[in-house]
């Protein structure tokens, strides 16, 4: 290793899937951007992200097995099941000692990545460029924490992700980092399956200080969504499904010639347009709504149907409509029976949420005029990507596709605001004002989200506002113009006949269906155990379970 060089750059490799395997077995000097020059040595990296899995899947994880067994390749596996989660005790006591200093002191990163190596938590390097480098490493990880997370360094998971972070370098990055030579290879990663916060910022750091890092997740969620600025090589194979684990053993079942094909027909079958989708198909696709004018019989005909029967349902270009629901039902039934009957079986339908305490939302504190016009583009509308990376971006653990179907339909919101304004309410302040509760969407809500494959079971978020456990506000209204754009089912109840929604939101967004009689103070009647179970039982034989 040539004394005189003191500093280390990585360049983010342009990958193929053709070339990557190629790139990844060369000695870093014959890979494309090495070049050595006044100190400073350039090495090209590799960082590879498969997302799903192919038709052949015997081939695929025989194909891991071999990239984590094989000398050509030199791969180290790491997963949520391979990481060594032991650290010795002392460890944490030093890790303890730095964020008690940092409490008292608040400390630059600079400064806190200095104490973590006076206490010997970085790894140490023979060679003085890769021991600048893994400081360099952390701070780029510590300042991208404190750039995502709130309130930075303060935040309550730190602590778990610094100490997963110091004991996975010290178990899984010590001994391949002791043979690096940045003149011919640095440790090389495969990151396979499911993941959480800590596993990407220990990824993250393993790229700042130069690794090749593989991902593969079978389920096509990418761990470097909005982690990393440049952009990656990204390969999607043909469907996702559930990781299995990871092979210990090659399979020797082969594939015939018969089942590739019926693999291709179905793969052609489900293609964009084609009226049939496999699950999870549109998972990257940015929804939007078409709402559907309904009689109040169709409401409870058309709210059991799966998105893509629907009618106006269409994908194509990235983009999926999806006809959705949204209406308002004043009073009840003469026939109680049959009104208790349609309400219980709408909140009993998959993926249904009910909501009967107001206000169901939370207005933010912090003011965010500046956020809204920082996120704002050239074409003065907001700009989703800057949305997903800003720190205030609360939605960060979701998939990739999500996130930007938040962010769209925060974007289309904004840019049409269809909440009533305020007296002497600009335009902008009611947009700020839709911007920051589109911000704190309630968590149960996200959860309906997380759960919503565009093509299936649409989402129905049911308000029963009785008017005896608080009151619909604002803020609520906010959340369900958001949801409505995003394709989410919304049907509220009022038996008083009162306004609630109307008060905030333009008329023509909503069916509204007024029934028999007035009711003042009716409490939610709970359907019976007998019927509960029997509508569970129907929903799961419709799905074949």
């Amino acid at each position: 290793m040539n004394p005189s060089l003191n500093q280390l750059n990585v360049q983010n490799l342009s990958l193929t899937y053709e070339n990557w395997l190629g790139l990844l077995k060369k000695p870093l000097s014959e890979r494309p951007e090495f070049s050595i020059e006044n100190g400073v040595i350039q090495i090209g990296q590799v960082i590879a992200i498969f997302l799903g899995i192919p038709l052949d899947i015997d081939e695929y994880y025989n194909q891991l097995f071999d990239y984590v067994h094989s000398a050509e390749w030199k791969l180290n596996l790491l997963s949520d099941d391979s990481l060594n989660k032991s650290i010795n005790n002392q460890y944490f006591q030093k890790i303890q000692r730095v964020l008690n200093i940092n409490n008292e002191q608040q400390l630059s990163i600079n400064r806190f990545t200095a104490f973590l190596d006076g206490e010997q938590l970085l790894l140490k390097s023979k060679t003085p460029v890769l021991q600048r480098k893994l400081r360099e490493a952390m701070i780029a990880t510590l300042e991208l924490f404190a750039k995502k997370e709130l309130n930075g360094l303060k935040n309550v998971e730190f602590r778990r992700v610094l100490v997963d972070i110091v004991k996975w370098s010290i178990n899984h990055l010590e001994d391949p980092l002791s043979k690096a030579d940045p003149h011919r290879e640095m440790p090389k990663f495969l990151w396979y399956g499911d993941f959480k916060k800590s596993h990407q910022y220990f990824l993250y750091y393993l790229v700042k200080l130069g690794c090749d890092v593989v991902v593969f997740h079978p389920e096509g969620k990418n761990p470097f969504a909005d982690m990393v600025k440049e952009k990656l090589f990204v390969h999607r194979f043909q469907k996702n499904q559930p990781a299995e684990s990871f092979p210990s053993e090659k399979r020797m079942r082969k594939t015939t010639v018969a089942y590739r094909a019926s693999k291709e027909i179905e793969t052609i079958l489900n293609e964009e347009g084609s009226g049939l989708y496999k699950p999870w198909q549109l998972r990257d696709y940015t929804p939007s709504s078409i709402t559907l004018k309904t009689t109040y019989d169709e409401l409870f005909i058309l709210s059991k149907e799966i998105a893509m029967i629907r009618p106006n349902f269409d994908v194509g270009n990235g983009q999926v409509k999806i006809p959705s629901l949204f209406a308002k039902i004043h009073g009840v039934s003469k026939n109680k029976k049959e009104f208790w009957e349609r309400l219980h079986a709408i909140t009993q339908l998959e993926n249904s949420l009910l909501v009967r305490h107001f206000p169901f939302t939370v207005t933010p504190s912090s003011d965010f005029r500046f956020h809204y016009r920082n996120a704002l583009g050239r074409d003065g509308l907001l700009n989703p990507e800057k949305m997903i990376k800003a720190h205030y971006w609360s939605y960060g653990k979701l998939p990739a596709g999500l996130q930007k179907g938040i962010a769209n339909a925060i974007r289309n919101v904004c840019e049409n605001p269809d909440l009533l304004p305020l007296t002497q309410e600009s335009k902008e302040e009611l947009r700020v004002y839709l911007f920051s509760l589109a911000m704190k969407i309630p968590e149960s809500i996200i959860q309906m989200l997380e759960r919503f494959d565009y093509s299936q079971s649409i989402p129905k978020l049911i308000l029963y506002n009785n008017e005896l456990h608080g009151n619909l506000q604002r803020s609520d209204a906010a959340v369900l113009l958001l949801l409505n754009n995003f394709g989410i089912d919304i049907i509220v109840y009022n038996p008083t006949g009162h306004n609630d929604i109307e008060n905030y939101l333009a008329a023509d967004l909503f069916d509204t269906h007024w029934l028999d009689e007035v009711v003042f103070e009716l409490e939610f009647k709970e359907p019976s155990l007998i019927k509960k179970v029997f509508f569970q039982g129907f929903l799961k034989n419709l799905k074949g379970d």
